[in-house]
């Protein structure tokens, strides 16, 4: 299971909501099955709909 709290804290290099996308990705095209969104990413250009676009993200990747 991909915890965003986890991918966050592992990843340091990510610097914007777009470079979380792109992790998210590649994790779901890694075999992860299942995602939870346990906290808001704090970038400065993460949107209001956040969690419906990693969601997406996260689903057209697999």
């Amino acid at each position: 299971m991909l915890w965003l709290s986890e991918l966050i804290m592992q990843r340091h290099d990510l610097e914007s909501f777009e470079d979380l996308k792109k992790a998210v990705a590649e994790k779901a095209r890694e075999g992860e099955m299942f995602f939870r969104m346990d906290v808001r990413p704090a970038y400065t250009d993460t949107p209001e709909n956040w969690e419906e676009q990693l969601e997406a993200t996260f689903t057209s990747a697999r």
